[in-house]
Order: structure tokens, then C-alpha cells, then sequence
């Protein structure tokens, strides 16, 4: 296996070679939750940025196949300049570092989504999905099972009883089933304010898309508009998803048949699906890869799980299961 320093040592002199620069250094741009990280370099007032993608662990090709279809659509990724599959060193576009979360507030929140929505009409309308992996009932029971493995038994270390677990089977049933109901598009998986920049044209930038999949029309917009990282008052937020309904509508995506009513029913148990996902992956990403820095945001992930499973009486036990173990602890305390 190779060391950090001699992987550091390669990217350096990939980077050197490919920009004919042999005094060029890189700085940290950012990481991911993966394997994957990102550095940048500048020279003569220009910047790139290389892309860091361990074939072993992190294997670039998705990315590099999904980012073709999302230009051809119009979608502003970052262009490839140069790329070494073999090591997994892509030279990209730098998009800058002017992400939507910081970038979000009162004022700013309509402009800087309804552009993220006409990019995402975009990528449901043009983009091709037929090909790419189904988020099909396998995958969608494999997220939600992540929840009791490491925030329930891992991190509470309790172990549902029988009836827990038919609680458990209950509430994953009803979410799967909503998923599974509703039409099939290209889905980005992560389409939130930590994977879009600002940017000087054909904002916004997006980022992140290698695990794209082919799934509920839904997903996605539960994943920016109920964001792990920001909060909207839910009126808002449901002013937000009737205005995308009116887009599919006018795009002929879907018709008048799927109803106020029935779209916001899609986006809350899709968004709760990606929430009871997300409780126990940030918990995994600290027991199991030794990453801390996602712990803050537990909670905001948990209040959206209960106010939202709250709004629908089927999941009534599955909130009392949830709070009945989690209410009164800090979340963002973990165990040695």
C-alpha cells in the first residue's frame, strides 16, 4: 500500500510534469467523505486543481463518464485538461471556492436555488439514466439499514428487540415503497450546498456526481432543499418544492394526476430516507474511517427525521422508537 508522503510525493510530480512547471506546489482545496481529495495549484495568476482519486479505493472513470453527460446537457462541471487513469490524477477545472453554504441566507436563498433547480431540471430532462445503476428496493433497504447498525447498535450500543425491529421493518417499508412509486431520472445523490459553487457563468458549478444513479424524481431536490447542512422554515421549503412541481409540469415530466398533496408526500419520505441514511452514516464516518467532522451536524439531521416523520401517523412508532433512545443525549458526543 502505498504511504501518504509517497502518494503526496507522486501527485506533485504528476502535476509538475503535466503543467511544465518543475517549482509548482499544490495546496489542500478540499476532501470528501471518501478517498478522494482535491489540491490546488496556481501559476502566473491561474489555477487548476487536481483531483486525487486512488484507483484502489475511489476508481475515476464514474466521475469522468458522469461529468461527460452532465456537460453535454449543460450542466457546468469542470472540464478534464489532462488525466493519468492509471495513478488516478485528473487536471480539472478549479470552479473556485465560492460554495452555496456560506453563501446562503435570507436573502440570497430564492436567486441561489431557483438556479440550482434549472440546473437540476436540466439533469432530469437531458440527462441519460437508463444505463446507470437502479436505486432500486436492495439499495434503498442497504441506506436505510446503515441507521440502526451505527447510530442504534454501534453508537448506543443497544440492540433492537423483535418488536424494534418490526417498528424498524414498518417505517423502511413505507419510505422504500414512496421511492419506488415515483418516476425515474438521473439522480446526482448528493445535489446539496456543499457540492455547488457560484459561479462567473452557467452557475451553478456542480461537484460530486461520480455516484450518480437512476432513481426517484424526488431525491434530489430533498437533497438541497433539506439540506444536512442548512435549515428553511417548512413552509418555505414547501413554497420551493411546488414551484420545481410546476417546472416538471411545464417539462411534461409528470402531469396534473401528481398532486400538490402526493409530490410533497414524494419529497418528505425521500428526504427522510436520505436523513435515517445520513444519522447513521456520519456516525460510521467517525467509528469506522476516524472522520469527526460531519458529528455537528447530527442533529439537524435528527430534528429533520422527527419533524418530518412526525407530519405522516404511519411512522408514529418509528419517531417514538428513535426518541425514546436518542432524546436527552448530545449527539455530537461520541463513544472512545
Amino acid at each position: 500500500m502505498t504511504s501518504a508522503s509517497e502518494r503526496a510525493a507522486a501527485r506533485l510530480a504528476w502535476t509538475r510534469a503535466t503543467l511544465g512547471d518543475a517549482t509548482l506546489e499544490l495546496s489542500s482545496a478540499s476532501s470528501d467523505a471518501s478517498f478522494r481529495s482535491y489540491w490546488r495549484a496556481e501559476r502566473g495568476g491561474k489555477t487548476w486543481v487536481v483531483m486525487d482519486s486512488p484507483p484502489a479505493q475511489e476508481d475515476p472513470r464514474p466521475w469522468l463518464h458522469i461529468g461527460e453527460r452532465l456537460a453535454s446537457a449543460g450542466i457546468h462541471v469542470p472540464k478534464v485538461y489532462a488525466s493519468d487513469l492509471e495513478q488516478g490524477f485528473l487536471l480539472i477545472e478549479d470552479l473556485g471556492t465560492h460554495l452555496y453554504l456560506p453563501r446562503l441566507n435570507d436573502e440570497t436563498a430564492d436567486p441561489l436555488y431557483s438556479d440550482a433547480m434549472d440546473a437540476l431540471l436540466l439533469m432530469q430532462t437531458r440527462v441519460e439514466h437508463a444505463d446507470l445503476p437502479p436505486f432500486d428496493h436492495a439499495m434503498l433497504m442497504k441506506g436505510l439499514e446503515v441507521m440502526p447498525e451505527w447510530f442504534l447498535q454501534r453508537h448506543f450500543g443497544y440492540t433492537p428487540t423483535c418488536g424494534e425491529w418490526d417498528v424498524l421493518e414498518a417505517a423502511f417499508t413505507t419510505i422504500i415503497h414512496n421511492a419506488l412509486e415515483q418516476p425515474r431520472c438521473f439522480v446526482h445523490r448528493d445535489y446539496h450546498s456543499r457540492n455547488l459553487l457560484i459561479v462567473d457563468h452557467n452557475t451553478p458549478g456542480v461537484i460530486d456526481f461520480q455516484g450518480a444513479l437512476s432513481g426517484p424524481i424526488t431525491y434530489d431536490l430533498a437533497s438541497l432543499l433539506r439540506d444536512a447542512y442548512v435549515v428553511w422554515p417548512r413552509q418555505r421549503v414547501e413554497n420551493w418544492v411546488e414551484s420545481y412541481r410546476g417546472k416538471l409540469l411545464h417539462a411534461g415530466v409528470i402531469d396534473a394526476t401528481t398532486t400538490r398533496k402526493q409530490f410533497l408526500r414524494w419529497f418528505d419520505l425521500t428526504g427522510l430516507h436520505r436523513h435515517v441514511r445520513v444519522l447513521g452514516q456520519f456516525y460510521r464516518l467517525w467509528y469506522r474511517d476516524g472522520k469527526p467532522g460531519y458529528l455537528a451536524d447530527v442533529p439537524r439531521v435528527y430534528d429533520y427525521i422527527i419533524s418530518v416523520a412526525s407530519s405522516y401517523p404511519e411512522l408514529a412508532d418509528f419517531v417514538e422508537l428513535l426518541k425514546r433512545h436518542a432524546e436527552g443525549h448530545d449527539l455530537t458526543q461520541v463513544n472512545a
